[in-house]
């Protein structure tokens, strides 16, 4: 069986994915095909159960729809799944389709009209859950099993230098969000009361929070690779580490696909719908807001270093950080 996957972004969508893609794979026993934003073609390469990942020219479709419906097209597809849920999603799903027999399938949270281009929409719309348990609806609607809930992928390993007999940590400071972000001064607390090796990632965008971190902690305390990797020279890195400190960013996503424990620090943003998943990871937040809003600077320095500092040492364990 050959099923197709659409899936163009963001970042920590597409490893919201990774289950339910898994599980289509093993129920089926099937070749999976995945349709992407160009910039995340290499990412989706370390998605175990993918076969072929096909670039979707996002920003130059017109121009090259043409060659991109044959590529879409060199396959037959049994199934096509939209986990996207957009119109220019469930249009991608419409080109894909050679078989009269073939169905696509809309998940839940479809909007814009995109139902209109589905066979079916799998599952009631119920946001008040995980976005990696919205994305299961479809094995449900196919009465296929649900679980276990796996995230295969596989990054390349990377080496950078760390403190003998130090746990690594990794800081994750920043998002794309001012209002998802923790003040980097409670970076600099959290750094300095952990005997920890520090590793620094971010965007090139990040580049100046993470020097302001680095200068202010005791030298040689912190590695900064602040813009200096690749995504998926990020992913091995993040999966080198003991602990992961983050805001609500992509870091966070990828760090808890590769199972490493993440403590992740929310404001206004919902870590019922988007935090990491899975029992290994703890989310600090004092606001009570659900509903995401970029005037809400307040929420997320509401929770204290002290706190994080305490939740880091438990996940870390006293003995392992010599405290």
């Amino acid at each position: 069986m050959r099923i197709l996957i659409v899936k163009t972004s963001s970042l920590g969508d597409l490893f919201h994915a990774l289950p339910a893609v898994h599980l289509l794979k093993t129920a089926y026993d099937a070749e999976i095909d995945w349709v992407v934003n160009k910039d995340y073609v290499g990412l989706a390469e370390c998605f175990s159960d993918v076969r072929k990942v096909i670039p979707f020219p996002r920003k130059e479709l017109l121009p090259n729809l043409g060659s991109f419906k044959a590529l879409l097209q060199e396959e037959s597809y049994d199934l096509v799944v939209d986990l996207q849920g957009l119109l220019k999603s469930a249009f991608i799903c419409r080109l894909a389709k050679r078989s009269k027999g073939a169905k696509i399938l809309g998940p839940s949270f479809q909007r814009e009209g995109a139902r209109l281009l589905y066979s079916a929409v799998v599952g009631k719309k119920n946001k008040n859950r995980h976005a990696v348990l919205e994305n299961i609806d479809v094995l449900r609607w196919l009465e296929k099993p649900t679980e276990p809930i796996e995230f295969p992928i596989k990054f390349p390993e990377v080496d950078f230098q760390c403190l003998e007999n130090k746990p690594v940590l990794v800081f994750a400071p920043c998002s794309r969000h001012e209002a998802k972000n923790w003040p980097w001064k409670r970076f600099v607390e959290l750094g300095e009361q952990l005997e920890c090796q520090i590793i620094l990632v971010g965007a090139p965008d990040d580049a100046e929070t993470c020097e302001k971190i680095e200068n202010k902690l005791p030298e040689g305390a912190a590695v900064n690779l602040c813009g200096k990797t690749s995504l998926l020279e990020l992913g091995g890195v993040l999966q080198r580490a003991d602990l992961v400190v983050t805001v609500d960013s992509g870091p966070m996503h990828m760090a808890s696909a590769t199972g490493t424990p993440c403590l992740a620090i929310f404001g206004p943003t919902d870590p019922t719908r988007v935090g990491p998943f899975g029992d290994q990871h703890r989310v600090l937040r004092v606001s009570k807001v659900r509903n995401y809003s970029k005037q809400d600077l307040e929420s997320i320095r509401m929770v204290e270093t002290i706190d994080v500092v305490k939740t880091a040492r438990e996940m870390l364990n006293d003995e392992t950080v010599g405290l």
